[in-house]
């Protein structure tokens, strides 16, 4: 059963929206994404998303999975010269919903295709969007080539210890 444009981006039981093989997805303006705002030098860009359920056989009996994609191009900012720099961005997590104090089986915490992820309540697919979209961001964005910015005017200026640099060879008044 697949749900398109769910207005709240809500999920209000995850473990039976994965029991039941359930999928929303839709359209994410980057402008929504607040805490990612800092990153981009651009938030016009749109976002595709998708999450989908279902069950597999785990390590306790079948157990709920949530696949989490993401697609779209993203406008970060050059950490080198401060210009627009264009990310392709292509998420495709598989998390494993677990309710608020249930043991994480040892397999699992050692399995680097499926992250748990502690669920009390309903599921604020916004917010899971943009948590894994900024684990997925690179630490520092920059060109291949670019160079720093320049002062006003684009000209070098004088380095503010060249001054003190020239009073250090002059004689000392006494």
């Amino acid at each position: 059963m697949s749900q398109q444009g769910v207005p709240s981006r809500i999920i209000p039981d995850p473990f039976r929206f994965a029991a039941e093989s359930r999928s929303i997805e839709g359209e994410l303006a980057v402008a929504d994404l607040l805490r990612l705002s800092d990153a981009l030098a651009s938030t016009q860009d749109v976002l595709g998303w998708r999450v989908a359920g279902s069950m597999v056989e785990g390590a306790e009996g079948m157990e709920p999975r949530l696949r989490l994609q993401v697609d779209g191009v993203l406008q970060l900012r050059c950490q080198r010269c401060l210009a627009g720099l264009e990310w392709p961005l292509r998420l495709d997590t598989l998390l494993q919903p677990v309710r608020v104090g249930q043991p994480i089986p040892e397999e699992e915490l050692e399995n680097d295709e499926v992250d748990a992820i502690e669920i009390e309540g309903e599921l604020d697919v916004l917010a899971l969007l943009e948590d894994e979209i900024l684990l997925a961001l690179p630490i520092a964005p920059r060109h291949q080539v670019c160079e720093a910015p320049r002062p006003d005017g684009g000209s070098s200026k004088e380095s503010p210890f060249a001054a003190l640099a020239s009073l250090r060879g002059s004689p000392s008044a006494k």
